[in-house]
C-alpha cells in the first residue's frame, strides 16, 4: 500500500468510515490486478463516497478538506484568479486573508499550479482539497453564469443589448445560404456558445437538451433527474448557426431542413467521456433539435447504487447468476432500465463467459462484450441477430427491447437450450408481464417455464441532503400512499432549495423497483392465463415488494418526499 504521508490510506479510510478489514483486504486484492489507487477502486466499489476519499486524503497529506458551498463564494474573491487557470488547473479561489489566498483543488500537492497561482495573483497561495464534482459545478457556474452567455449572445447578435433586438425582422432559417451558414457557424461566439449550452447540461448532469425554435426565439431547455426546465433564450438571430452548429459536431447536412436527421457526438469534459445522440426535426419555426447525453462513467455504476433493497438486491444477485432463464425488466421510458441492465453485465462480466447484445441503439460500449446495432435498412432486426447469436456460443445474451412476439420467441428458446436472457419490456407493473407477453401470442406455458425473474422500476428524485427540512404532510398525501404505520412515528422531509441544488430541493435520482421471482404460485398462474391483478397478488403473498411499498420506505427513511413519490409511482 502506497504511502504518501505519514499514515497508509487505508488505516485512515478505515477511522473516517468505519470500512471493516474484510472489505478493505478484498479491495486490497483487486488492486494488485488493476493498480489502479486505492481511495478510487473503494468508489468503484460504492464502499466508500467520493467526498470520503477526499476527506482522507486531505488527512494522508496534511492538507484540509473543504465542502464547496456555491452560495458562500463572492465575485470579489473569485475574480483574483483568471478563468481560464481556473480552468486549466481545475482550482478556485474561496476566501482570502492578507496576502494569501485560499484555493481549492483536486491536487493540492501540484506545485506547478500553485506557483502559476502565485504568479497570477501575487499572493500567497494556501491550497485546500475539495471533490471533483463540487468543484466543477461551481466553476462551470462562473464561466455559464447569466452574465456571461449575455455577454456572448451579443457578440453573436452585434453589439446591442439584447433587449432592443427587433426580432420580426430577424431572417428565418430559409433566408440564409449554406455558403453564409457556414461562415457563421465558425464564428467564434456562436461555437462559444453551443459549447457553454452542452458544457452548462454536463455540469448538471441533464439527460436531455431542447434546443426548441419558437415564433420570436430560441428557448433552450435541459431535462433534470426527469424534470424539463428552462435554460437559456437566445435571439432569434442566431437560430440558424445554433443549430447548424449542433448539425456540424454531429455531422449531420447542413443544407438539409426539410427532414429529420440523425448523429452523434463524442467529446470529454473535466476527464469524463460523454456521448452524445442528436437527432432533429422540422417544425413550423424552424428545427429543433434533441440531444440525449449519455455518461459512459454510467456503466460502471454498481447495482448496489442504485437503490434496490437489501433483501432484494440478494434475490436479483441470485437469479441474474443462474444457468438459463429469462429476467425481463420493465417500466416506461426513461425509468432507469438500460442503466440497470448495464450494471448487471457488468457484475456478469468476468471474462469467463461470452455476452452478446443486440439493442437499438448501443447507448453505450462496454468491454469485453460483443454489442450489436440493429439496422433495418440492412435487414439486421433483433430476431435476426437473436438467430446468429445461438450460432455464437453464448453464455449471456442481451436483448434490447422485447417488442413483437418473433422476437420474444426466439429469446424463449433461448433460455430454454441453456443460455440467460436479459431483456426489457414495456409495463407498468412486474405481474403485468406475464399477461403482456401472452397479448403478443406466447404460449403459457412458454412463459412459465422460461422466465424466471421479473423487475419493474421507477426512478424518484433524491432530496437534496443540504437542504431537506422536516414537516408533517397532509392526510390526503398519506391516505394515498396508504402508509401502514404510525405517522407520529416517522419524520418525514420535504424540498426546500438551495444554491447546492440549483434551488430545486432535489440532487439526482434512485430507483424504486419491484421484484416478482417466477416461482411455483405464480407458476400455475400464468399457465391458467390468470389477469395480472391475480398475478399480483400471489406474487405478494409470497413476498414481493411493490413499488409503492419501496417507495414509502424510501420516504420513510428520508431519501425522497411524499410528493415525489406519488408524482411518480401511481397508488389507488
Amino acid at each position: 500500500m502506497a504511502i504518501i504521508g505519514h499514515r497508509l490510506f487505508g488505516e485512515i479510510i478505515r477511522e473516517l468510515t468505519g470500512l471493516n478489514e474484510q472489505e478493505l483486504e478484498r479491495a486490497l486484492q483487486i488492486q494488485r490486478n488493476t493498480h489502479e489507487p486505492l481511495g478510487q477502486l473503494l468508489v468503484r466499489m460504492g464502499l466508500i463516497t467520493e467526498r470520503d476519499r477526499a476527506r482522507a486524503l486531505g488527512r494522508q497529506w496534511g492538507v484540509p478538506f473543504v465542502d464547496l458551498q456555491p452560495d458562500q463564494l463572492t465575485p470579489a474573491i473569485t475574480s483574483l484568479v483568471p478563468k481560464h487557470i481556473m480552468q486549466r488547473f481545475r482550482c478556485l479561489p474561496i476566501s482570502k486573508r492578507g496576502n494569501r489566498l485560499m484555493v481549492a483543488m483536486l491536487n493540492p500537492l501540484d506545485i506547478f499550479a500553485i506557483d502559476q497561482l502565485r504568479l497570477a495573483t501575487g499572493l500567497e497561495v494556501d491550497p485546500v482539497i475539495t471533490i471533483e464534482e463540487d468543484l466543477n459545478n461551481a466553476i462551470t457556474g462562473l464561466l455559464t453564469s447569466g452574465s456571461h452567455i449575455e455577454e456572448t449572445l451579443k457578440k453573436v447578435v452585434g453589439e446591442v443589448a439584447i433587449e432592443e433586438i427587433t426580432f420580426k425582422e430577424a431572417r428565418g432559417d430559409e433566408d440564409i445560404s449554406v455558403d453564409q451558414l457556414r461562415e457563421l457557424l465558425d464564428d467564434a461566439p456562436i461555437v462559444q456558445l453551443a459549447n457553454m449550452i452542452i458544457q452548462q447540461a454536463l455540469t448538471d448532469k441533464a439527460s436531455d437538451i431542447h434546443i426548441q425554435p419558437e415564433a420570436d426565439k430560441l428557448r433552450v431547455r435541459y431535462r433534470l433527474d426527469g424534470i424539463l426546465t428552462d435554460g437559456a433564450v437566445v435571439p432569434k438571430q442566431a437560430q440558424a448557426a445554433l443549430i447548424s452548429r449542433i448539425k456540424v459536431m454531429a455531422e449531420l447536412d447542413i443544407s438539409e431542413k426539410r427532414v429529420p436527421q440523425d448523429g452523434r457526438i463524442s467529446l470529454a469534459l473535466h476527464g469524463r467521456e460523454y456521448d452524445m445522440r442528436v437527432s432533429t426535426l422540422p417544425g413550423v419555426h424552424g428545427e429543433k433539435v434533441v440531444l440525449r447525453v449519455l455518461d459512459k462513467s454510467g456503466v460502471n455504476i454498481p447495482l448496489s447504487k442504485l437503490g434496490f433493497p437489501s433483501a432484494m438486491l440478494e434475490t436479483y444477485d441470485r437469479l441474474i447468476h443462474r444457468s438459463f432463464g429469462i429476467i425481463l425488466v420493465t417500466g416506461p421510458t426513461g425509468s432507469g432500465k438500460s442503466t440497470t441492465l448495464y450494471a448487471t453485465l457488468n457484475q456478469l462480466n468476468s471474462g469467463d463467459v461470452n455476452i452478446l447484445t443486440v439493442e437499438d441503439p448501443v447507448e453505450y460500449q462496454l468491454a469485453g462484450l460483443t454489442q450489436v446495432q440493429v439496422n433495418y435498412r440492412a435487414g439486421l432486426t433483433f430476431p435476426i441477430a437473436l438467430r446468429t447469436f445461438l450460432r455464437q456460443d453464448p453464455d449471456i445474451i442481451l436483448v434490447g427491447e422485447t417488442r413483437d412476439a418473433e422476437t420474444a420467441l426466439i429469446s424463449i428458446e433461448s433460455a430454454l437450450t441453456g443460455h440467460r436472457v436479459f431483456s426489457t419490456l414495456h409495463t407498468n407493473d412486474a405481474p403485468t408481464a406475464a399477461t403482456r407477453l401472452i397479448e403478443m401470442g406466447i404460449e403459457p406455458f412458454l412463459i412459465a417455464s422460461s422466465v424466471i425473474g421479473v423487475l419493474a422500476q421507477r426512478l424518484v428524485r433524491v432530496l437534496c441532503p443540504r437542504c431537506k427540512e422536516a414537516y408533517t404532510p397532509s392526510p390526503e398525501a398519506i391516505h394515498r400512499m396508504n402508509l401502514p404505520l404510525e405517522v407520529d412515528q416517522v419524520t418525514f422531509y420535504r424540498s426546500v432549495g438551495c444554491a447546492h441544488c440549483r434551488g430545486v430541493g432535489y440532487k439526482g435520482r434512485m430507483g424504486i423497483f419491484e421484484l416478482m421471482v417466477v416461482e411455483n404460485d405464480v407458476r400455475k398462474l400464468i399457465l391458467n392465463r390468470e389477469p395480472s391483478h391475480v398475478i399480483r397478488e400471489a406474487a405478494l403473498e409470497n413476498g414481493m415488494v411493490s413499488l409503492q411499498q419501496d417507495a414509502m420506505q424510501k420516504i420513510v427513511q428520508g431519501v425522497t418526499s411524499v410528493e415525489e413519490a406519488l408524482r411518480v409511482v401511481y397508488t389507488e
